[in-house]
């Protein structure tokens, strides 16, 4: 537990012995590391995920459709 603390204690007082440039340095150099790990999907698998996407966004709009419709009538009921 002591180590984790003293390894986070060192890393703040590195934070703030560094410059700002050097410190937006670290940032994109750190994103640029996460950005080559990420695995993008196969084109197939784009294909897939935009079809299930498409539809899933139809069947949405058929429902708010369906419910505005169905307030729409009761209002004009209402207010007639």
């Amino acid at each position: 537990m002591k180590d984790a603390a003293s390894a986070q204690n060192a890393k703040k007082s590195a934070d703030q012995k560094r410059g700002l440039f050097a410190s937006i340095a670290l940032f994109f150099r750190q994103v640029l590391g996460e950005l080559k790990k990420v695995q993008r999907p196969s084109r197939q698998e784009l294909g897939q995920m935009f079809l299930t996407v498409i539809l899933f966004v139809a069947v949405v709009m058929v429902f708010v459709g369906i419910i505005d419709a169905g307030f729409g009538r009761l209002t004009l009921w209402i207010f007639g």
